[in-house]
């Protein structure tokens, strides 16, 4: 079995202790996986973004936005929280890493380290019943945005996306995610 790796970063200086930088890093999407569900502007559908189409659009994710909505259940294109440094595919996940805006946004930088405490409590936890269950609705994924996309059947049930390119991400409940294995940690 061999790994694959394709990676692109962003030189950022590293500025010690600067108030209004958080390292984030985190799992973006999967590569040809179908999605868990539908996820918005896809009319319904599920999609599945090719390996192709993820490394040739690797470098449209540079310097893009994460954003959030206060809920945490969507994607507000308008409330940008962040900048994506760093992406990669490894294996089949899209790994993206970065830095949140701390000073700016702190009540999202304390819901993310919140989330990974109960990531790590959750997974900790013996899984007996349906406790531990119902408290991974409440942990953070992420969910991509995306413009120009070819897809390869508009009437199957699975949308293949042949070409995309990205224009931002969002951080929201992994509920509300198209890919519920996504994730987003402080770095």
């Amino acid at each position: 079995m061999g790994l694959s790796l394709e990676s692109m970063a962003i030189h950022m200086p590293t500025v010690f202790g600067h108030p209004n930088r958080a390292g984030f890093r985190g799992v973006l999407t999967s590569v040809d996986a179908a999605s868990d569900k539908s996820p918005s502007g896809a009319r319904g559908h599920r999609v599945l973004l090719t390996r192709s189409a993820a490394e040739a659009a690797i470098p449209s994710l540079m310097g893009m936005g994460l954003d959030y909505s206060p809920g945490l259940d969507r994607h507000d294109a308008r409330r940008k929280i962040g900048v994506i440094t760093r992406a990669e595919i490894v294996g089949r996940a899209i790994e993206v890493g970065g830095f949140l805006y701390a000073r700016d946004f702190p009540e999202i930088v304390k819901e993310i380290g919140r989330s990974r405490l109960r990531n790590e409590t959750i997974s900790a936890a013996p899984q007996t019943g349906g406790k531990a269950e119902s408290m991974s609705g409440a942990e953070l994924g992420m969910s991509y945005e995306i413009t120009d996309a070819l897809v390869e059947d508009i009437k199957a049930s699975v949308w293949v996306l042949n070409r995309v390119t990205f224009t931002g991400a969002a951080v929201l409940r992994r509920d509300k995610a198209a890919y519920g294995s996504t994730w987003i940690e402080l770095a």
